[in-house]
């Protein structure tokens, strides 16, 4: 489980790069956000901060599940990764109905291995 949780946190860690270089104007909003914008307009870029302190709760919750770091009590790592793989499931149908093709190839699989590596993680 740690090699899981640390591969997470590596995917999460990148996926952050991207949220930020998004919220801060990078021309690759086709991947993100139903990709209607080339770049993102001030209410999305402010979603895109939101999603890398959300990416950041994960990260510390899996290492903390892992037996990696010792932040949070037990059971809040236990339910939290449950919540963070409910999290990615449902990210995977919204990524897959995306109008946008560069985010639907793009981003579905990488939340199904999201949902897969928080689950082996919430499995502990």
């Amino acid at each position: 489980m740690p090699a899981a949780a640390i591969a997470l946190t590596v995917l999460l860690g990148l996926l952050a790069v991207f949220q930020l270089a998004l919220a801060l104007g990078a021309p690759l909003g086709r991947f993100a956000w139903g990709g209607a914008h080339r770049v993102l307009p001030a209410r999305l870029r402010v979603g895109s901060l939101i999603a890398i302190v959300i990416y950041a709760v994960i990260a510390l919750l899996a290492l903390d599940r892992a037996g990696l770091v010792d932040l949070v009590p037990e059971p809040v790592s236990v339910v939290g990764m449950w919540v963070a793989f409910a999290y990615f499931v449902v990210g995977i149908p919204l990524n897959a109905i995306s109008r946008s093709r560069a985010e639907r190839l793009t981003m579905t699989p990488v939340v199904a291995v999201l949902a897969l590596l928080s689950l082996l993680v919430a499995l502990g």
